[in-house]
This record gives structure tokens, C-alpha cells and sequence, in this order.
């Protein structure tokens, strides 16, 4: 059965250009890479849960923000895994320096025996699409190229 994510792409005008938020997955084996790291806030859609409540849950648990307002359905994509993307793009706004993640448990080094508790995400910012289009996984990149139609 193929795995299914959902997450929202928040993103606001400033001054005229537009921004989105991105962020970047914790744990040691994230830790260094950047380029092609990013990721909207996802996570997977739970047995029974509507997509978009989903995204939502997904994005305050990663974030601690619950965006509101007009949520405008992106096309899914298929990232490298397999798993579908289900997005939706939003207008809205939060600090980026204050988020706050849930963690998971990790066995780090793997076979260890060792487990130590990571951030789902150790960081967010806000990027306009130029920068964002080198950050974010490159599965996700068709979501920045509609968003940038849907927007203008």
C-alpha cells in the first residue's frame, strides 16, 4: 500500500515578492545537509483522516502554528520513496524563529542499542521562490511552480 503524507505550503507576500516557508527535518542524518533538504510541514495521513485535517495537525505538531484562512488544493506528487503528497498552499504568517516541533525516538548510532529523542524539524525560515527552489526536496518543487501560478 503506498504511503500517503499531507502537509500545507504557507506563504505571504512582502513587498511584492512572494515567500513561502519551508522547513528542515531534525536528527543527526539531516544535520549537515541543506540543499535539497527542505520540505513543506507533512507527515502522514492518519486511518480515516481527512487529508486536510491532516496537513493541519501535521503543521502545528512540526511548527506549533495552526494556520487559518483559504486553503487552495495543490495537484499530489510522488517523492522519491513512493509516498504521495497531498498539499495545500495558504496565505498566512509566523515567526520562523520560535517554532516548536514534536520529537520522535531514534536509534542513533544506528544498532546501538542507544536511543535518543529528535525534533521532527530543528528549523524553519522564511524563503522567497528563487531560494526555496533550491532548498525544498526536489519531488516538491512542482508545488513552489504551481503555487507561483495560482498567486502570479
Amino acid at each position: 500500500m503506498v504511503k500517503r503524507s499531507a502537509g500545507l505550503l504557507l506563504y505571504r507576500l512582502r513587498e511584492g515578492a512572494l515567500e513561502v516557508f519551508l522547513v528542515h527535518p531534525g536528527g543527526p542524518f539531516w544535520a549537515k545537509k541543506d540543499i535539497g533538504a527542505w520540505s513543506i510541514p507533512k507527515g502522514e495521513i492518519d486511518e480515516g483522516e481527512d487529508p486536510l485535517e491532516a496537513a493541519r495537525r501535521e503543521f502545528e505538531e512540526e511548527t506549533g502554528f495552526r494556520p487559518e484562512g483559504a486553503f487552495r488544493e495543490l495537484k499530489p506528487v510522488r517523492q522519491r520513496s513512493g509516498k504521495i503528497v497531498h498539499a495545500w498552499a495558504v496565505e498566512g504568517d509566523c515567526d520562523d524563529a520560535v517554532i516548536r516541533s514534536n520529537t520522535f525516538p531514534l536509534e542513533w548510532p544506528p544498532r546501538s542499542g542507544r536511543w535518543i529523542d529528535v525534533p521532527e524539524v530543528d528549523r524553519a525560515g522564511w524563503f522567497d521562490l528563487d531560494a526555496a527552489m533550491e532548498k525544498i526536496l526536489e519531488a516538491q518543487r512542482v508545488l513552489l511552480e504551481e503555487l507561483r501560478h495560482l498567486v502570479g
